[in-house]
């Protein structure tokens, strides 16, 4: 397989280099001072610079930039160069924060002090920005997750079943080495926190819902919809699987809150249509016609 060479943009270095500041600030002033633990790799790289001589910044080098390499054939250069700058910014910034900036983070949090609840929550949703700027402006911030694109399926489950499989087995090594399971418990909140932000940092609060409109009425439904939501839609024809007569399905993208109307829209034309409904993570449109 022959590799193209990277295409980069400007605008998504300089996202990429916040969401590495952020997620630094997050782990290194919430997370670390407290021993409360990140996921994945992040995690991972955490319980080893209290455990040996090395600081957090080296080992999130030495761990992760190997994954992105690994996984360079099936990811593609692009995503691996980005993959890598984001980790060396949260790298290096973990690194000023923790060494060089006059800040004390070595036995509390300088914002949460303690609480470790506090610390949890806010390192986890902080660091979850982070992650989730990185992922959508083409990076990643972490390795295990393309350790689990590569994987997953040979091992018969899905990349979200392999990540968590992966943090369950590092908390409950922490709890080994801690000899204390009251950090590991706070981490997994910590995780909770982070996975529901990088989720709304990569596909929105309002995230679009495509129906399929199967009908044996396709001209009065798609004219209905176009004209009361101005907007387009897609036909692609089909036959019933049983009785093998023709029918059209409608595929149509609305948001949230015009789903009743849609369907009352629908069903006024054809009242035997069958809808069904699915999340849409990202739309995107050509500006060509």
């Amino acid at each position: 397989m022959k590799l193209s060479p990277p295409k980069l943009k400007a605008s998504n270095l300089f996202m990429l280099t916040v969401a590495g500041v952020i997620n630094a600030f997050g782990v290194t002033v919430f997370l670390a001072p407290v021993k409360l633990y990140d996921s994945g790799i992040s995690g991972t790289s955490m319980l080893l610079s209290q455990v040996t001589p090395l600081p957090l910044s080296v080992f999130l080098l030495l761990l992760n930039i190997p994954l992105f390499l690994y996984g360079l054939k099936r990811q593609g250069t692009t995503f691996t160069v980005y993959a890598i700058y984001s980790v060396t910014v949260y790298s290096v910034c973990a690194w000023l924060i923790t060494d060089v900036l006059p800040i004390d983070v070595s036995m509390a949090s300088p914002l949460a002090g303690t609480d470790l609840l506090l610390c949890a929550l806010f390192g986890g949703l902080i660091s979850g920005i982070g992650s989730g700027l990185a992922i959508r402006f083409g990076g990643a911030m972490d390795g295990i997750e393309v350790m689990a694109v590569i994987f997953a399926k040979r091992l018969g489950i899905t990349v979200g079943t392999f990540v968590m499989a992966y943090n369950l087995l590092l908390y409950i090594i922490c709890g080994l080495v801690l000899q204390s399971w009251i950090l590991p418990l706070y981490s997994i909140v910590t995780y909770a926190a982070a996975l529901k932000t990088v989720d709304f940092i990569v596909e929105g609060l309002d995230r679009s819902k495509a129906a399929m409109i199967i009908t044996t009425h396709p001209d009065e439904v798609c004219a209905a919809l176009m004209e009361t939501f101005e907007t387009g839609l897609t036909k692609i024809e089909a036959s019933g699987g049983y009785s093998n007569a023709p029918k059209t399905v409608v595929y149509f993208v609305v948001n949230r809150f015009q789903i009743a109307h849609m369907k009352s829209v629908v069903h006024e034309q054809d009242p035997t249509a069958y809808i069904t409904i699915t999340e849409v993570a990202d739309v995107f449109r050509s500006n060509q016609d």
